[in-house]
């Protein structure tokens, strides 16, 4: 389940978004966080699975029809189950009135995920 990242959940989101090659060192990750909470353009969403926070998916409004996926992170012990692209469904569906695209770091995700292969979609 898709809920919205509320400063509760900060650490949660910061040990996700840590696992992103971009986010590793703390003064960037701890920037990126903040940009979530501040930047009405920018929203972070966090996917719930039973009683616990799995994945983040974080997306940049592009002008008024567009939606850029910037982040996509699912915590290791469940990676290869469908929850990266439950995320990115679950954005569309928010989004339906809009294009929901990658960006660079998440491109190749979105590819793999393309090829409606679950397993790779990790």
């Amino acid at each position: 389940m898709l809920i919205r990242y509320k400063k509760t959940f900060e650490k949660i989101a910061m040990g996700l978004l840590s696992f992103m090659p971009a986010e590793k060192e703390i003064k960037q990750l701890q920037q990126t966080i903040k940009q979530y909470e501040v930047e009405d353009n920018w929203q972070l969403f966090l996917w719930k699975y039973e009683e616990d926070i799995i994945g983040a998916i974080g997306v940049i409004f592009k002008g008024e029809d567009t939606v850029e996926v910037q982040h996509i992170t699912v915590n290791p012990s469940h990676r290869h189950q469908g929850v990266g692209k439950s995320m990115v469904n679950a954005v569309t569906d928010l989004y339906k009135n809009k294009a929901v695209v990658p960006n660079e770091d998440t491109k190749a995700f979105f590819e793999k995920c393309s090829n409606d292969s679950t397993q790779d979609c990790e």
